[in-house]
């Protein structure tokens, strides 16, 4: 792809870098800001910087927030013996939008996967298991992606937090093998959840 202007390249390779995002979609979006008028282009690039300046994860529960606790830790009229674990914010946004749970969430930012370098020690299960000792949590539900990633780091918190007397479940199989949270509809995500099983029945399939 030939360029009239370095400006417009560069700009062009800077979108390419999102996800999902080629090189045609790139262009279409550097032309859409260049026709753009300037206080409309000096706000998106506020927005983009704001992002990384304004933006810190809950001292909590991982979550992305504007302050040091987010909303849902800091909202008394959740439940607050119930910890939904999750492997990052996209996942918060699915669940909530159910509008069938009504707990606390913990973000692990990642799952277990040697293939891409991952190890637990990467992740928030640490933060995890000192909750779960304080004492206060009476259960722990398993919302992660049912891929061979997602199984994996299951499998390592249900070991974790085997001696601790916390009730351990998983979201029901209405979420297919091999299928993402953050892609499923709110309906069977909902019931996915409401018809939670204990882990250990998983490990006896």
């Amino acid at each position: 792809m030939e360029f009239s202007s370095k400006l417009i390249e560069q700009a062009v390779d800077a979108f390419a870098q999102l996800p999902g995002v080629g090189k045609k979609t790139a262009l279409r979006y550097v032309l859409h800001v260049i026709k753009q008028d300037k206080e409309q282009s000096n706000n998106l690039s506020s927005i983009i910087a704001r992002l990384k300046t304004d933006l810190k994860f809950c001292s909590n529960c991982h979550n992305i927030s504007e302050q040091e606790v987010c909303e849902i830790c800091s909202n008394a009229a959740r439940d607050q013996h119930t910890v939904c674990v999750v492997q990052d914010y996209r996942d918060i946004m699915a669940i909530e939008n159910t509008g069938l749970y009504k707990g606390k969430y913990h973000v692990l930012g990642g799952l277990i996967s040697p293939l891409e370098g991952i190890s637990p020690s990467n992740l928030n299960i640490e933060t995890l298991v000192s909750k779960i000792s304080a004492g206060s949590i009476s259960e722990i539900i398993l919302a992660l992606n049912a891929t061979m990633e997602g199984e994996t780091t299951s499998f390592y918190i249900f070991r974790k937090i085997a001696p601790y007397q916390v009730k351990l479940s998983a979201i029901a199989r209405g979420i297919a093998v091999g299928d993402e949270l953050e892609y499923a509809d709110e309906v069977t995500l909902g019931r996915s959840i409401i018809n939670r099983i204990p882990f250990d029945s998983l490990l006896k399939k």
